[in-house]
């Protein structure tokens, strides 16, 4: 018994240097991507333009699905639990390619910028100055705790998968309400910055 506990130790370390290897990896990726290292080239498909919504759309939908899950798992339905946040978890990851596809091809919108010559002139910044810092706000915190749940996310449904449910519910104590917080401010995000996309 003590072998078993001192290998299953071992794996959880191993999974979990792995689970921090791919979390780092994939933020690199989005950075070199988002800050457009790679040069873009001249044209691309129409589609691109359609992204942002598509974003939003993602990202709405797994809010609802973590709520779902949530209330699937206090009525002790664990299939439908399951279900509910793999699908979340499909639909998350589908996210992402698609955000970094956008961010890359799609030049960079400023919150205020009426003309659309990505330049907060002092006429535009005067006129969003009360809903600005809310939205710098809100992008920020999203930016930041879609970075910190990543490897959250990877750990719980490790977790789950093996069945490991004193863990996965310990992880999920973090993870769960970052992630909906996560989800649903990439759609308040999205509110607030499309009425500025020139596209």
């Amino acid at each position: 018994m003590e072998t078993q506990n001192l290998f299953q130790k071992q794996n959880d370390k191993t999974v979990f240097k792995i689970v921090l290897s791919v979390s780092v990896l994939i933020c690199i990726v989005v950075v070199i991507l988002n800050q457009k290292l790679i040069p873009v080239p001249d044209s691309f498909p129409d589609f691109i333009y359609k992204l942002p919504m598509l974003n939003a759309f993602l990202n709405g939908t797994c809010s609802l699905l973590l709520i779902a899950s949530l209330w699937a798992i206090k009525k002790r339905n664990i299939q439908l639990h399951k279900k509910l946040n793999l699908t979340a978890f499909f639909l998350s990851a589908l996210f992402l390619v698609s955000y970094v596809t956008a961010h890359y091809f799609i030049p960079d919108t400023i919150f205020g910028d009426i003309n659309h010559n990505h330049v907060l002139d002092p006429e535009e910044a005067a006129s969003v100055s009360g809903s600005r810092p809310i939205y710098l706000i809100i992008l920020l915190s999203h930016i930041l705790l879609a970075v910190v749940v990543l490897p959250l996310i990877l750990l719980s449904f490790y977790y789950a998968l093996k069945d490991d449910r004193v863990k996965h519910k310990r992880t999920t104590r973090f993870s769960y309400p970052i992630w909906l917080y996560v989800t649903l401010t990439g759609v308040v995000v999205y509110w607030f910055i499309s009425p500025y996309y020139n596209y």
